[in-house]
C-alpha cells in the first residue's frame, strides 16, 4: 500500500500543471457549494427572523373569533414547563380610539406580559424614550406622527364601551410594519384589562415561541388545549412563505448535487486520461511484479490526494467568498444584506465531500487499470 501511495504521489508531481488544474477544479466546485449553501441558509434564517422572529410561533385563543377567555392556570403552567417552548406569554387585545386634542385615530390596545414583550421584541424596537409599562404606554411611530405626540406626552384612550383614560407615553417604537406602527398602543395586561373593562385573569391569547420553528406544527398538534380554545401555528398562517422556503431548500440541494456531479465527472475523466497516459508505466510496473490491486490503488490514492488538496483549498476559497460577501454586500444601515452564519460543520462536511467524490471518481480509472494487459501495453508502447 505504501508503494502504491508513493507511485501515486510521483505520478501527480510529475505533471504539476495538470494536477494543479484538477485541484483548482475541485476547489472551485466545493467553494461554490459552501458559498451557495450558507448564503441560502442565511437568507432563510433572515426571512424567518424578519417574518416570524418577532411573532408567536403558536397562538392559542378562543374558538370564537375575537372573544377573550378565562385563563386555565394549570394549562398555562404546563405550557411553561415544556422544554420545546422557549417563551410562553399572555396578551390582552382590544380596539379603542386614541385622542390628542382635535386629532383621533383608531388604535389596538395590546397588553403584553414580560414574555409576550420578549416575543414581540419591543425593547429593541424602541426609537425614543425607554420601555416602561407601569401605568404608561408605548406607541408606534406612525401613531405618534398622526396624533402629533412625543415621549412624555399623554394620550387619551377611549375604549368602545368604557370611560376614557389619560396615559403617559414612555416610548415610541418602530414596529417595522406600517399597520402596527399606526395602531398599536402597548401596555401591561392588567392595565389593558382595566381599559377594556375585562375581568381579572381574562386574556385574548397565549403566545408561544419554540426552539425549532420548523417543528411548530408538530408541537401544535401535540397540544391538548382546554375546551373552548384553539391553537394555530405559524406554518398554517404562512403557507406561501413556507412554500418559498421549501423551494429555496430544494434549489440549494439541486445546485449542490450538480456541483458534486461535475466534480466527480471532472476527476473521473481526468484520471481516466491519466490511465492512458501512464499505461506504459503501469505495464512496466506490472511486468516488474506489481499486482493488479496495487495498480488500482495507485489511482485510488491519486483520487484521495486530489480530493484532500481540493477540499482544503475549496474550504479556504469558500470561507473567503463568504467573508467578501459579508464585507462588501451591505445595506444602507451598514449591516450585511444577508447575515451569514459561518457553519463550521457544513464547511467541513463540504470539504469531506470533495475527498469522497474524488475517491468514487477514482474507482473508474482504477477499474480500467485492472484490464491493462502487460504484453499489449508494452507491444503497443
Amino acid at each position: 500500500m505504501k508503494l502504491a501511495f508513493n507511485i501515486a504521489r510521483r505520478f501527480l508531481s510529475y505533471n504539476k500543471g495538470q494536477t494543479l488544474l484538477i485541484v483548482l477544479g475541485i476547489a472551485i466546485g466545493i467553494s461554490v457549494q459552501i458559498f451557495i449553501g450558507l448564503l441560502i441558509s442565511g437568507l432563510q434564517d433572515s426571512l424567518i427572523d424578519k417574518t416570524i422572529g418577532s411573532t408567536a410561533h403558536i397562538t392559542i385563543n378562543n374558538e370564537t373569533r375575537g372573544e377573550n377567555f378565562i385563563l386555565d392556570e394549570s394549562f398555562y403552567e404546563t405550557l411553561k414547563e415544556k422544554d420545546e417552548f422557549t417563551l410562553v406569554g399572555l396578551s390582552v387585545s382590544g380596539p379603542a380610539f386614541g385622542v390628542n386634542g382635535d386629532n383621533s385615530q383608531s388604535i389596538l390596545i395590546r397588553g403584553l406580559d414580560a414574555s409576550a414583550l420578549e416575543i414581540a421584541n419591543v425593547e429593541s424596537k424602541v426609537i425614543d424614550g425607554q420601555l416602561s409599562l407601569n401605568n404608561e404606554v408605548v406607541i408606534g411611530k406612525g401613531l405618534a406622527e398622526q396624533l402629533k405626540l412625543d415621549v412624555g406626552d399623554t394620550i387619551s384612550i377611549q375604549p368602545l364601551n368604557a370611560n376614557a383614560q389619560e396615559l403617559k407615553i414612555s416610548a415610541i417604537a418602530d414596529l417595522k410594519v406600517a399597520a402596527l406602527n399606526d395602531s398599536w398602543v402597548i401596555t401591561n395586561p392588567i392595565l389593558a384589562q382595566d381599559l377594556l373593562s375585562l375581568d381579572k385573569n381574562t386574556y385574548s391569547a397565549i403566545e408561544i415561541q419554540v426552539k425549532d420553528v420548523f417543528s411548530a406544527d408538530v408541537y401544535n398538534n401535540a397540544l391538548d388545549t382546554p375546551s373552548g380554545l384553539k391553537s394555530i401555528d405559524w406554518k398554517a398562517q404562512n403557507e406561501e412563505l413556507l412554500s418559498g422556503l421549501n423551494g429555496q431548500s430544494v434549489s440549494t440541494i439541486m445546485i449542490q448535487v450538480f456541483v458534486l456531479v461535475s466534480v466527480v465527472l471532472g476527476i473521473a475523466s481526468t484520471l481516466a486520461i491519466t490511465v492512458l497516459q501512464k499505461s506504459k508505466q503501469i505495464g512496466i510496473l506490472k511486468a516488474m511484479g506489481i499486482k493488479n490491486t496495487q495498480a488500482s490503488l495507485i489511482f485510488m490514492f491519486q483520487g484521495i490526494i486530489l480530493g484532500f488538496l481540493g477540499g482544503i483549498l475549496g474550504m479556504g476559497l469558500g470561507y473567503g467568498l463568504l467573508e467578501m460577501f459579508s464585507t462588501f454586500a451591505k445595506g444602507s444601515d451598514g449591516n450585511p444584506i444577508i447575515p451569514i452564519t459561518f457553519d463550521l460543520g457544513f464547511i467541513l462536511f463540504s470539504g469531506s465531500i470533495a475527498i469522497v467524490s474524488a475517491f468514487v471518481a477514482s474507482l473508474i480509472p482504477a477499474r480500467k487499470s485492472l484490464k491493462l494487459s502487460v504484453i499489449e501495453v508494452i507491444r503497443n508502447g
